[in-house]
Parts: C-alpha cells; structure tokens; sequence
C-alpha cells in the first residue's frame, strides 16, 4: 500500500514539474499582446497583427514585428475591414492605396469598428493595399505640432 502511494505521489510531482516546465517554455518567447485588424473580400479572411507599435507618450520606445498581411482581391468584391475596440477607441486613419493614388480617411474615436473599402476606384485604379494607424500630435524643435502615427497595420492585395 506505502509502495502505491509513493508511486502516485511520484507520478503527481513529475506531472505538476513537467506543466510548470511547459508552461515557462511556451510563455518565455512571448512577445506582447498587440491587437490585430481583420480583412475579408471574396471568401478569403486575414488577420495581421502591427506592423510597427509604439508607445503613444514616448514615441520612440516601439516594437516592430513589421507583421503585413496579404489579401486576394478581386473587382468584384469589396473588402470587408474590421478594427478591435482598442483600435477603434482612438482616432484612426485609414490609408487606401491605389495604383494612381492614394485616399486617407480619418476616424473620431468609437465612430466605427468596420469599413468596407472597394477594390477598385474609378479615378484611382485597383487597390494596392491599405493601412490602419493610430496617430499622436508630436511638437517640433519650433513649436508645430504634427500628427505621427505610433501604431500602424498593413494589408497588401493581391489579384487573381
């Protein structure tokens, strides 16, 4: 009886070592928890995470996985942008490129979670791809304030 209960007692040690050990190793390369923007368009989905992420008071401590995602698109179906809440809370700029052009919306905070941008443009051509940033007012050596974006997430298209 003493012979089993070592035994289990041994099994329940080795088990709870081996879950610690596994844990620490899935969870020490980890990089941070950034949020990620969606895009669908003719039944093809993609999800990317930031390109670029910097702190919005410290404009230089970033992170730069330098993540793009890339979306099969075709003239007859539009794509379908969706943005998390933690996007979506600040202001957001949306860029569309376009092979003649390019088109930059901008966006109050809690205004939308998603926008449906066309494939193709009349005046601009067909859509190269587009992007999601999170600008911050930065002040010059002279006293003017710009926008600069510390967040930014990219989509290239490719067509069939």
């Amino acid at each position: 009886m003493k012979r089993v209960i070592a035994v289990l007692v041994a099994v329940a040690l080795l088990a709870s070592v081996g879950t610690a050990v596994l844990v620490w190793q899935l969870s020490r390369d980890a990089g941070p928890d950034l949020p990620e923007i969606s895009a669908f368009s003719a039944g093809q989905l993609t999800r990317v995470g930031p390109y670029r992420f910097c702190q919005v008071l410290n404009p230089t401590d970033c992170v730069v996985p330098a993540d793009q995602g890339e979306l099969p698109v075709s003239g007859r179906h539009p794509v379908q942008l969706s943005l998390p809440s933690e996007i979506a809370k600040a202001p957001w700029v949306l860029l569309r490129a376009y092979e003649d052009g390019d088109v930059i919306e901008e966006f109050r905070p809690n205004a939308r979670l998603a926008v449906t941008i066309p494939t193709v443009d009349a005046q601009r051509g067909r859509l190269t791809g587009f992007a999601v940033q999170l600008p911050t007012l930065v002040r010059d050596q002279d006293g003017n304030e710009f926008p600069v974006p510390h967040a930014e997430w990219s989509v290239r298209t490719s067509w069939s």
